[in-house]
């Protein structure tokens, strides 16, 4: 084999879902009693333990006959009790719902690995699952695509959908099945530890005392020795591995095994018989060394069958004894009762190469697929080493195997380097825990099962056992933090100062030690258990205990950076200036690459006035990188770039950019929206290529800036040879958008469900187990959330068989580059966080958005909902001008920001435009802003706006509303003064004294002047003195309207009001009351005296007021005129004499002087 050479890359997805909502758990029944108890509760050792959930056996089945959904993962958990299958298709038809629900069958009783078969009946849209278990009870499923869509399709019962047999061959383990596999849906094979098999042949009768199944045994031994055999060890004829075909005839079926015996032997379904039987190496073998040849039991991964021609197909055989070695065969058929089986390469010996190093490599799987029928054909292996594995590729022609076997092997590259959170240091702005916490909960990297199970190790590590309620309570991120924080502690130093230092060492140290708990507890999920090719896609996969990884083609960039030492465009100049650069920078300390990243980032985001030269220098300046560079780190770059950088030229770098700006232009129409699971790779892939790509922008840019300055004479300066400002701006450029990406494919975000998707209440007999408080809502991150809806595939007849490698990093590779066919425009993107109500995420974007207009006031509502209501303001007034011109058709995209109405009231004015913004600013109850914009529109209304006095009187009454919630009543004065609509003025007036008297701003409403409104609002006052009962504790009406009238010399108006509060005084019993040290001193007489004194101040001649008389009780049948209340007339003189009327009284009685009757007079002394 050749040196390696990468040509595809594994993305590792992780299978927990976005939603524990989309898992549903399904009981079965059982036929045999005695099933294994459940536990109820685990200890909190045993929740660590298999809280997170790893298959023992998985594989994915794509159904033949059928589309969406066609590709099903089924793993094998909890003790090989529940069999857990969900789809995952990449893409789906346009209209079509997603098929998100994972469905969890729990058996009674452990499921036998090896017997799960799984096909899809050709008459109906449906997947069959069999499956046989430990009491030899054979399953049959029957799932509609609904079961994966809807809820309530599996809440309502399984029904009919699941029955449950007993065969005869397996009872009292008179038989005991090895494997299973499905012909059909209606036949299937069980091989037996005998060496022979069961044919299930259903029964289509409808006759209920009928079994289900016909069972037909087919032994090698013959009859009678097969009934003496089957209850003990495996027989050395029984079949490790098997595969059934026809071989593209009608009424034909074969069954090819791969024996213990190191042989492979051909069946005829139909009649029972052996038709050959040959090595697996087509060599001879001494039958007395029969052990040397034997295989393990475990290997079952031995045979595939390939090929569409009608009679003729392609056999791959794989022997793991010895160094293990592949076989080629060709059979052909004309009948149901023959098969030629010939070596096509008997001279070679095609044994696989393991991967480079010094471990023992095992092959666990291989898959082979025919990818035209002109013989053109490619082949995955699967290596393992414990946990450890790798994948390999070939493409070949069958005529040319022995040359490609030797020279065309392709690696897939497996990112298996520890992902760890910098150091942090003392000028560091993000302690330990902020980037540890990142680092942990960066999405799809750990489930939250594998972190809880971790968390509970380091506590019983530091003696502080957590429980699972406090953590629910708390949150898991709190957990940890608190767990970490209880073995830390903020000491004083010698000096007697704090010692942050060894707090912060203490800290990091802590979070290592947690980290390397869960990085042993993740490992396991990665321990791969099969490969899986579908050929319709032509996408591999690696099937693994808790996670699959997707295998696809690199882009450029990857293909550089993973084989360095290869040509690149006729070339290795590319790979050379890269990887210089990725090396160079390796030599950086970590709080160098910080302060690096720090100078950088204005740069990118910032407009600058300097030129390239003067932005070069500054940041060289600043960074000081050059402090940390040896002479050893300069002299690598001079060796690989040359000296004076020679081989470095504006092509070579533009070369170099070109790769990091890969965009793609699919030349078929893109029709297929991809599911759920196809967007999580896309993300997944995402996040690892934007990682990359921008660390070889960062160190390009650093690389640039240390070439630039590194130079003996001004002559030899890199800026003569090479245009470096142009350089240094692409870069920025590309690492600008790159940022964005990787922000977009690390921040999470909470959404609700789909409607299909939420769960529905659950009847008494339904053999469901759903969880009681079911999360209604699912985890996404924002690229799935805002461009998820972008991102399509080809129709799959349209494009090659096994483009789909290529497709994914077409989509992955241009959604990271700067000229990408997806525009990720930040404000659109703020939008959908504001609706989210994610305003703090929404500003983090702030720094990636454009000046325009609608990015300005965008900006505007992210300051608003973050209640940053000031630079809220400003960004508002900056836009006012763009977002106010009227257009003729402006686009009206917000991400639901923005409804119709709020639409209409931009670009159509800056009347309407401020309009706007003041209602913004009333939701927010930030009144002060909405006087401040009140005020701004107010000034542009004038003739030439259309329905100016409509729009005018709206933002008054809305200015109104805005002084009156901030007492600012001269503001409120004035805008109900300058109104013009009638009705609404005599409203707002009303509710501005109403505001005033009830804050007991008496004197500011009093010497308000209200203009042409002096009589509404006496009549407002005189109405609440009407209306009050109560003039001791209440608002005083009667005072404020005294002083009023007093105000605008109406004495005889004010005088009117005192004997209406004299009389109210009277009616409550409280004018009695002495106020002062003076027993005449009352309420009632200090209203007399203001009453006389008021009275006093008019022409006696018109000393007089009007008062109503008291009212007569009504009684039924005609109006009397007696029955009306009557006006009263009252002199200075008589007020007087009333005066001393009551000064009198109250004298009498103080000195126990009244009469004893109602109607007796008191003897006045």
């Amino acid at each position: 084999m050749a040196a390696v050479s990468y040509s595809y890359k594994e993305t590792r997805l992780s299978l927990e879902p976005s939603s524990s909502s989309y898992i549903v758990d399904i009981e079965l029944p059982t036929l045999v009693q005695g099933s294994r108890p459940r536990q109820s509760s685990r200890s909190a050792k045993a929740a660590a333990k298999n809280e997170v959930s790893r298959a023992t056996t998985s594989a994915i089945y794509y159904r033949k006959h059928h589309g969406f959904p066609k590709g099903f993962l089924w793993r094998i958990l909890d003790d090989d009790t529940v069999l857990s299958i969900r789809t995952i298709d990449i893409s789906k038809p346009k209209k079509a719902s997603d098929a998100n629900l994972i469905l969890n069958f729990h058996f009674q009783h452990p499921v036998k690995p090896a017997c799960v078969a799984l096909c899809d009946p050709s008459d109906h849209d449906a997947l069959s699952i069999f499956v046989l278990d430990t009491a030899n009870q054979l399953y049959s499923i029957f799932l509609r695509p609904d079961s994966f869509r809807k809820r309530s399709f599996v809440e309502t019962g399984l029904g009919d959908t699941c029955k449950v047999s007993q065969p005869n061959a397996f009872r009292s383990n008179f038989k005991k099945a090895y494997r299973l596999l499905a012909v059909n849906n209606d036949r299937l094979v069980a091989t037996l530890s005998d060496g022979g098999h069961v044919l299930f042949d259903r029964n289509t009768s409808h006759n209920a005392s009928q079994l289900p199944w016909k069972e037909t045994f087919h032994n090698a031994k013959g009859w009678f020795r097969s009934l003496l055999g089957g209850q003990g060890s495996l027989d050395i004829t029984a079949a490790a591995a098997a595969v059934q075909t026809d071989l593209g005839l009608n009424n034909a079926s074969f069954l090819f095994t791969v024996c213990l015996d190191h042989r492979l032997r051909i069946w005829n379904l139909n009649n029972g018989q052996i038709l050959g039987a040959l090595d697996l190496l087509n060599a001879e073998r001494d039958p007395q060394e029969t052990g040397k040849w034997q295989l393990d039991a475990s290997q079952t991964n031995l045979i595939r069958i390939v090929g569409s021609t009608e009679g003729k197909r392609i056999c791959v055989t794989y022997s793991p004894v010895g160094p293990g070695e592949f076989k080629f065969w060709i059979l052909e058929s004309d009948s149901e009762n023959s098969v030629q089986v010939d070596d096509l390469f008997p001279d070679e010996q095609l044994i696989p190469v393991p991967p480079l190093g010094s471990d023992v490599w095992t092959l666990a799987d291989f898959s082979v697929t025919e990818r035209s029928a002109a013989g053109g054909f490619r082949m995955w292996l699967l290596w393992k080493n414990n946990m450890a594995y790798r994948t390999q590729e070939l493409t070949f022609l069958i005529a040319d195997v022995p040359d490609a076997w030797k020279n065309r092997w392709r690696s897939v590259f497996s990112d298996i380097a520890i992902p760890t959170a910098q150091v942090s240091g003392p000028s560091d702005p993000t302690g330990p825990t902020e980037k540890w916490l990142q680092l942990i909960f960066f999405p799809g990297r750990f489930p939250r099962a594998t972190v809880e199970a971790a968390l509970s190790a380091y506590e019983r590590a530091i003696g502080k056992p957590g429980s699972s309620s406090s953590r629910n309570s708390q949150g898991l991120a709190e957990s940890i933090c608190s767990a970490i924080a209880s073995t830390s502690t903020l000491n004083k130093s010698s000096s007697g100062d704090m010692d942050h230092e060894q707090f912060r060492n203490s800290s990091e140290m802590q979070w290592r030690k947690f980290y390397r708990i869960l990085l042993e507890l993740d490992k396991p999920r990665g321990e791969a258990l099969a490969l899986s090719y579908e050929p319709e896609t032509g996408m591999p996969w690696v099937i693994c205990a808790d996670s699959v990884s997707a295998i696809r083609e690199c882009s450029e960039v990857e293909q550089i950076i993973h084989n360095p030492t290869s040509t690149f465009e006729g070339s290795n100049d590319v790979p050379t200036l890269v990887t210089t650069g990725v090396n160079f920078v390796e030599c950086f300390s970590d709080s160098m690459l910080q302060i690096c990243h720090s100078v950088f980032r204005p740069e990118m985001f910032d407009e600058s006035s300097k030129s390239d030269q003067e932005r070069l220098q500054f940041v060289s300046d600043k960074a000081g990188f050059w402090r940390q560079i040896t002479e050893e780190d300069a002299a690598q770059v001079t060796d690989a770039l040359g000296q004076n950088f020679n081989l470095v030229s504006t092509r070579l770098f533009d070369r170099v950019l070109g790769t990091l700006n890969e965009t793609w232009d699919s030349q078929y129409p893109t029709e297929l929206p991809l599911t759920e699971f196809g967007r999580k790779i896309i993300v997944r892939a995402v996040q690892n290529l934007a990682e990359l790509q921008w660390n070889i922008c960062f160190s390009q840019l650093i690389l640039l800036v240390h070439m630039e300055f590194e130079f003996d004479r001004p002559e030899d300066a890199l800026h003569n040879n090479v245009e470096v400002g142009v350089i240094y701006r692409n870069l920025l450029i590309i690492l600008k958008r790159l940022e964005l990406v990787r922000w977009l494919a690390s921040t999470q975000l909470t959404t609700p469900l789909p409607k299909s998707d939420r769960s529905n209440s659950v009847s008494g007999g339904s053999p469901v187990a759903p969880k009681r408080q079911a999360e209604e809502h699912r985890v996404l991150t924002a690229l799935e959330g805002n461009i998820g809806h972008l991102l399509e595939l080809p129709e799959l007849k349209a494009i090659p068989s096994d483009a789909m490698p290529r497709l994914i990093t077409n989509i992955v590779a241009d959604l990271c580059a700067p000229a990408s066919n997806v525009q990720l425009q930040p404000q659109y993107i703020q939008c959908g966080l504001l609706v989210r109500d994610r305003a703090d995420l929404a500003a983090e974007l702030t720094p990636f958005c454009e000046q325009d207009p609608f990015s300005t006031y965008v900006q505007g509502r992210v300051y608003l909902a973050l209640k940053d209501f000031t630079t809220a303001a400003t960004y508002f007034k900056k836009a006012a001008y763009g977002m106010s011109v009227p257009q003729a058709d402006p686009e009206r995209h917000s991400s639901g920001l923005l409804d119709e109405t709020e639409w209409n009231l931009l670009f159509a004015g800056l009347p309407r435009y401020y309009a706007h913004i003041i209602a913004l600013f009333e939701q927010q109850k930030a009144y002060s802003f909405v006087i401040d914009f009140a005020r701004l529109a107010l000034q542009f209304v004038h003739g030439t706006v259309e329905d100016a006095d409509k729009i005018r009187t709206e933002i008054q009454c809305r200015l109104f509303s805005g002084a009156l919630a901030t007492s600012q009543f001269e503001l409120a004065h004035a805008t109900v003064v300058a109104m013009k609509d009638r009705a609404l003025q005599h409203s707002c007036l009303r509710a501005l004294i109403q505001r005033m008297c009830d804050n007991l701003h008496n004197s500011e409403l009093v010497n308000l002047t209200f203009p042409g409104l002096q009589g509404a609002v006496d009549d407002i006052l005189a109405q609440h003195c009407a209306d009050t009962v109560d003039v001791i504790t209440g608002v005083p009406y009667h005072q404020i309207l005294y002083a009023w009238r007093i105000k605008r010399n109406d004495y005889r108006g004010a005088a009117a009001i005192l004997l209406d509060r004299i009389q109210k005084l009277r009616n409550l019993g409280e004018g009695d009351q002495v106020t002062g040290d003076d027993i005449l001193d009352t309420a009632v007489t200090r209203q007399y005296l203001m009453l006389i004194n008021v009275l006093s101040c008019v022409d006696p001649k018109q000393a007089w007021v009007t008062v109503e008389g008291p009212a007569k009780p009504i009684r039924l049948g005609p109006v009397h005129p007696d029955t009306l209340t009557k006006r009263k007339v009252v002199t200075l003189a008589d007020i007087r004499k009333e005066y001393q009327a009551e000064l009198d009284r109250i004298a009498a009685i103080q000195n126990d002087q009244f009469g004893f009757a109602a109607d007796d007079e008191m003897e006045i002394l």
